[in-house]
């Protein structure tokens, strides 16, 4: 089996080792050595990435018979004793986020009995699921307690114990393996099976930052950052905050406040827009019925619309038929060609079936109810109109 540095030594970032094999595995060269200090994906913590000698590291696996292989660039002769290198800001973050996981965890435990069912460890932030679903409140309490701890610089210890052993110690949640088990403890305050890599003290993690939480099954799943994740994203508030003030001319503290203002504004315009849409579409409707054509025993507008969004052609082909005896082919602009088929409350046709068959039978997507249709048609205005003054009898 593979020595497996990272257990007793998460800070190691370079070291020497011998390749014990080499050969493609799934299209790809995975190399196993006798020991390695690259970690795997495993308990929620992505692989590590760098260097073996002059050719990187993509990934890293755990394999079940207990070797671990990465997979590199090229390949490594067996024997050869290769120096490798590990990408340190990549590992920093991933310890930073796991150890900042455990004391989080352990915060929530702590003063709420609210056990951790799930960790998931992404490029951009970390999430936990938390076994019931907890308040602002406690979300609060529970960030400026595990702060209090990562401030405090409590030593992270990690040690050996077995299954006897391991029953008799206060661990926050059970084993999922048998046998030895490593375990991991932030000092007076966490200690948890684990095999990832943790920081040497709490005070690396530097801040936990709570970045939004939503319910989750029942739960409540909490999405977090830790460290340098943690000021990257102060940066993006930072920015996002300032370029929002600049533009909406207010305060920070005044910022919900004016968004507010604003949707309000925004209402009440789009009601009025509507309105003044519908009005339009009035004086509109009297003159395209002026211009009617006969289809069959009724008079109908079949018109193109260039500029015109489905709901303007929606509100004008409503006015249009809001007098009887009318039926209503109306075409925008796009491809498909959206169009737009409405009929008199009189008028014994279905709008709905007629758009299904032209559909068939000049290519497209639409339906709709028997007074009034909607859909994209594969085919120039002018072959709609056709054939509705064929169909539309």
């Amino acid at each position: 089996m593979t020595e497996r540095i990272y257990y007793t030594d998460s800070m190691a970032r370079s070291f020497e080792a011998r390749v014990v094999s080499c050969e493609r595995r799934d299209s790809a060269i995975q190399v196993t050595l006798d020991r390695t200090a690259f970690y795997p994906t495993s308990g929620g913590q992505p692989f590590d990435t760098g260097r073996l000698g002059s050719t990187t590291v993509s990934d890293v696996i755990d394999d079940d018979d207990g070797e671990i292989r990465h997979v590199v660039a090229a390949e490594i002769p067996v024997g050869t004793i290769v120096q490798g290198e590990i990408d340190w800001p990549r590992r920093l973050d991933h310890m930073q986020q796991h150890t900042g996981q455990h004391v989080l965890s352990a915060a929530f435990d702590r003063l709420f009995s609210v056990r951790t069912t799930s960790f998931h460890m992404g490029a951009d932030v970390a999430t936990i699921d938390l076994a019931r679903e907890v308040t602002p409140a406690e979300i609060a309490k529970a960030a400026r307690e595990a702060n209090q701890i990562v401030w405090e610089d409590r030593p992270v210890h990690v040690r050996f114990a077995s299954d006897e052993e391991a029953a008799a110690m206060p661990l926050r949640k059970e084993p999922t393996r048998t046998g030895r088990l490593r375990l991991v403890e932030v000092e007076g305050f966490d200690l948890s099976a684990c095999g990832g890599t943790h920081v040497p003290t709490a005070g690396v993690i530097g801040i936990i930052a709570i970045a939004g939480w939503e319910r989750f099954k029942g739960a409540t799943r909490l999405t977090f950052v830790c460290g340098g994740r943690t000021l990257r994203s102060h940066d993006n508030l930072r920015d996002a905050t300032t370029a929002a003030t600049r533009v909406l001319s207010v305060l920070p503290a005044e910022l919900a406040g004016a968004i507010e203002r604003l949707q309000t504004e925004q209402k009440e315009s789009d009601r009025t827009i509507k309105k003044l849409q519908e009005e339009l579409a009035g004086f509109r409707a009297q003159v395209l019925r002026q211009n009617a054509a006969t289809i069959g025993p009724y008079r109908g507008v079949l018109i193109a619309q260039p500029g015109l969004e489905a709901a303007a052609l929606r509100t004008l082909a409503a006015a249009i038929v809001s007098e009887p005896g009318m039926v209503v082919v109306l075409a925008g602009e796009g491809r498909p060609t959206p169009i737009v088929v409405a009929r008199s409350n009189d008028v014994p046709i279905d709008a709905g079936a007629w758009m299904k068959r032209a559909t068939a039978e000049l290519g497209g997507r639409g339906g709709g109810r028997p007074e009034l249709s909607q859909g994209g048609i594969d085919a120039p205005p002018d072959q709609v109109f056709d054939l509705a003054r064929r169909t539309l009898v």
